[in-house]
């Protein structure tokens, strides 16, 4: 008999999100306005290859057409033992979103500048599931603005720390 303790570990374990694949590159190249999380329509092969952990996400993208979302360019490789029912490794894919997100996402494209990336592809609960992003792309001198107050917040820390060791070490 399980006690509340071991249920209540199980449910968080299955609860917890498995991260299959992440664009680093695009929070670096737009500006992320808005995210939405949606469900992506997978064959049993693709299902397979994303649970080994496999998938890319870099040059991928999302289009409204005809009403409905979908995810282009993102790299499932084939799943080594599939068969003839095996996958094209960079199919478009169905994304899941209610009405209302798509209606509001038509409207928000309309604007020039703005566009779909994923962000992220992971499983929660089982269902694999996509963050995609409404972003626009920053130009050169926004990203080495960007760069650079990374570098100083970090040298920043750096000097707080240094200052908290020394600190530390006077007062012994």
């Amino acid at each position: 008999m399980k006690t509340q303790r071991t249920k209540a570990k199980a449910k968080d374990d299955k609860d917890a999100r498995k991260l299959v694949a992440q664009n680093k590159k695009a929070r670096h190249d737009y500006l992320v306005l808005d995210t939405y999380e949606c469900g992506i329509a997978l064959t049993g092969t693709e299902v397979k290859s994303l649970r080994m952990g496999r998938a890319s996400l870099v040059d991928g993208f999302a289009q409204i057409d005809g009403g409905e979302v979908w995810l282009h360019n993102v790299h499932i490789p084939e799943y080594a033992q599939g068969t003839w029912t095996n996958h094209a490794a960079r199919r478009k894919r169905k994304l899941l979103l209610h009405r209302v997100e798509i209606d509001k996402l038509t409207g928000k494209l309309q604007e020039t500048g703005l566009t779909l990336v994923p962000l992220q592809l992971y499983f929660y609960r089982g269902r694999a599931k996509v963050e995609i992003a409404l972003a626009r792309g920053k130009k050169e001198y926004d990203k080495r603005q960007t760069l650079r107050e990374k570098q100083d917040r970090r040298e920043a820390d750096r000097a707080m720390s240094a200052a908290r060791r020394r600190q530390r070490s006077m007062a012994r």
